[in-house]
């Protein structure tokens, strides 16, 4: 028989295990990890939780025991090494305030490439901002009137209208 620290689990770290065993979205490694904590609770072996989800009872020994040193939270993944993020919160802040309050010099709003061009990020990243932010800056919710003095004639000469 293998002799263990109990748990001793709190109802709310119970109820906190439980959502995130059952919710749909949660990574499965973590819903698996949550059941190790779950069944280990209710006495079985490490060999009888191991074959219930699918996991070697080394695994299951050691979640259980990142369980015993840091709650919930050691049961989560700590973050991994790789490319940091390129683009800082100042430079998105800038590409929004950009995208509402400015024009390009050379064009009546916004493209992906024109602003990619200016504020030196990829147009992937122009991209995936606007749409974190739901930014369309070709669609105008506002009519524009044209400054054209000669509007009137060359809609006529266009439409082929002469309304009198």
């Amino acid at each position: 028989m293998e002799t263990r620290a109990p748990l001793s689990l709190t109802e709310v770290e119970r109820e906190e295990l439980r959502a995130l065993a059952r919710a749909p979205r949660t990574p499965r490694a973590l819903a698996d990890r949550c059941k190790v904590v779950l069944l280990d609770e209710q006495g079985l072996t490490y060999a009888a939780i191991g074959a219930k989800i699918d996991m070697r009872e080394q695994t299951v020994f050691k979640w259980r025991g990142r369980f015993l040193r840091h709650r919930v939270a050691g049961l989560k993944d700590k973050p991994r090494p790789g490319i940091k993020k390129k683009i800082t919160d100042e430079q998105v802040a800038e590409i929004v305030r950009r995208t509402l309050e400015e024009k390009p010099p050379d064009a009546t709003h916004w493209s992906t490439r024109s602003m990619a061009a200016a504020s030196g990020i990829s147009r992937s990243s122009v991209n995936t901002i606007w749409r974190a932010f739901n930014l369309q800056p070709h669609r105008s919710e506002t009519f524009k009137l044209s400054t054209d003095p000669n509007f009137v004639e060359k809609t006529r000469d266009i439409v082929g209208l002469d309304v009198r």
